[in-house]
């Protein structure tokens, strides 16, 4: 019994991060999920595999409703947790579709779709559910699936084209762009920069923070040329010393910020044919326990030189 449910839990962690946005709350909803099997007649599940997916979506479904009220209330802007590189949570990552799926920047943009809409586009873009596999986990009909899929493609279409990277690379777009935002220099950040790229961060309240995403090259650059300016009251609302390091977090570049082992802020940096188009900071502190429990683990390079 526990064993055929740990061989499934990776593939619930992955579903449950790609439609929640959150590693807790896929922690948690994979947790229930156990407590529904153990507490299931197992005798009369036919396809595990199946049943645990459904009852793992109707919980997630419940968690998104309840995390749509919440956001109301949210202070500043709501951004999805960072996931580092090798965390099972980021689950197959075989096709270009299965790796946009788990970026920071769709996972933003799914946030748009409604409940079933997210559901469906997760399944059948990331895991290569059937239309009719997926009609039977939400109890629709096959054709409503597709016209909800077709839906959620329109929905999160952004005409842009992104460039995959790989961690040799990664490390040097983030020294690119950590060297441009501290040079003091807008016109080195502005050339790093997308026309239309947007700064976005989730500081939760906790920090101060803009209250609506930046867009715009030249506003962008200017932001961050604020942000990286070194000073005593950044250093002491980080708590201490802080390192920078170029890590790959859900699957794209980003400049990790950390003190005393301890991840203080990520940035995640959306690279396109047209530059960085999206810089997506994430800083609320709940936000980023899981990362530090991966920081740990990680077999991390030098940090990077610098001052902030």
């Amino acid at each position: 019994m526990l064993a055929l449910f740990e061989e499934s839990r990776p593939r619930l962690e992955a579903i449950a991060y790609r439609l929640l946005g959150s590693a807790a709350d896929a922690e948690d909803a994979v947790q229930d999920t156990y407590l529904c099997w153990q507490a299931a007649d197992r005798d009369h599940v036919e396809v595990p595999e199946a049943w645990l997916t459904k009852v793992l979506t109707n919980l997630c479904l419940n968690r998104l409703t309840s995390a749509r009220a919440r956001r109301e209330t949210y202070v500043g802007q709501w951004l999805p947790e960072p996931v580092f590189a090798g965390d099972r949570m980021l689950g197959p990552s075989e096709t270009v579709e299965q790796r946009e799926s788990v970026s920071i920047a769709m996972l933003t943009l799914m946030e748009r779709l409604s409940a079933n809409e997210r559901v469906v586009y997760v399944l059948r873009e990331a895991f290569g559910y059937s239309h009719g596999e997926i009609a039977e986990i939400l109890d629709l009909t096959e054709a409503n699936c597709q016209q909800i899929y077709r839906r959620a493609k329109q929905h999160l279409a952004t005409g842009r084209t992104r460039v995959e990277v790989d961690a040799a690379g990664a490390r040097k777009i983030v020294e690119e762009f950590l060297a441009a935002a501290l040079s003091g220099n807008t016109d080195s950040l502005v050339k790093l920069l997308a026309d239309d790229a947007i700064s976005a961060g989730d500081a939760g309240g906790v920090f101060p923070s803009v209250s609506k995403p930046i867009t715009g090259a030249l506003k962008v650059a200017r932001f961050l040329r604020t942000l990286f300016t070194p000073s005593a009251a950044k250093r002491e609302m980080a708590g201490g010393p802080l390192e920078f390091f170029a890590e790959v977090v859900n699957g794209v570049p980003a400049l990790v910020l950390a003190v005393g082992g301890r991840v203080f802020v990520v940035m995640s940096l959306e690279v396109t044919t047209d530059g960085i188009a999206a810089v997506h900071t994430q800083a609320n502190p709940a936000k980023l326990d899981h990362a530090t429990r991966q920081w740990a683990g990680i077999d991390r390079r030098e940090p990077l030189p610098g001052e902030w």
